[in-house]
């Protein structure tokens, strides 16, 4: 089940029914620890970075039994989050999934995820067409990643990148920026926002020839915008055409 970006206002009720209904609540550590405040007397398994294999084996050894179980993900579960993975791990295993209700089953709850808050702090950014791009090449090649990082700036797509930089991997989004200038201007707008909407939470709004002075790490989203985006105040626009459509004088008056 899906967390969102972190605070409790961004939990859905669905998702919070969820963990209500659970018995075992099974995740990330620094996951768990946010929804701690809110948990009763579920039992909880939280374990660190790289045991996602772990965390899925004791979720469906656990609910094969017969408990409730909510597997947790930041943001969205379908988006870089495990429920993939639980998939998988269901088919490599031979567990049947069943639609029937004394059957196993199996229910993925959305949640909000982390482009999207990162998106509503900086305004609308991703009013057209995007991309999301994680520049982790643990699990994926990195020219894998050089490969969809070009496509998407030569498609002018409005780019996401998730985990862009981490204490062991730290020039992979300078090698990014430069991929980026090769078909995109230096004042092209872009948002940096970390911890959206819980503790620590920070936005910058700066360009591709600036953004490497910020702060970057494995909590920050960078939204780059495309050739159409701009900042009016304190937020990036990226326009989806209404006034190439339409007179301006029909939309904001003669």
């Amino acid at each position: 089940m899906s967390l969102g970006p972190g605070s409790e206002d961004h939990l859905t009720p669905a998702a919070r029914r969820a963990l209500d209904e659970s018995q075992l609540v099974v995740g990330y550590r620094t996951y768990v620890d946010l929804i701690k405040p809110i948990l009763r007397n579920q039992e909880v398994v939280a374990t660190g970075m790289r045991q996602e294999l772990e965390r899925v084996r004791v979720a469906l050894d656990r609910a094969l039994a017969g408990e409730t179980v909510s597997l947790v993900s930041s943001g969205d579960a379908g988006i870089y989050g495990m429920a993939g993975l639980v998939l998988e791990m269901c088919r490599a295993q031979g567990i049947s999934l069943s639609p029937e209700p004394d059957g196993f089953q199996i229910t993925f709850v959305p949640g909000v995820p982390a482009f999207a808050a990162a998106g509503s702090l900086l305004g609308a950014p991703l009013m057209h067409d995007f991309a999301a791009i994680s520049l982790s090449d643990l699990l994926t090649p990195w020219d894998v990643i050089e490969k969809r990082v070009r496509c998407a700036a030569e498609g002018d797509f409005v780019i996401n990148l998730y985990n862009p930089k981490s204490k062991r991997r730290d020039w992979q989004i300078g090698r990014v920026r430069e991929i980026l200038l090769e078909s995109r201007d230096g004042s092209t707008p872009v948002g940096i926002v970390s911890r959206a909407t819980r503790e620590g939470e920070k936005v910058a709004i700066t360009d591709l020839e600036n953004m490497l002075s910020f702060p970057i790490d494995m909590q920050t989203v960078i939204i780059v915008g495309n050739s159409r985006t701009f900042t009016h105040g304190s937020f990036m626009v990226t326009p989806r055409g209404y006034l190439d459509k339409y007179e301006v004088e029909e939309l904001v008056g003669s």
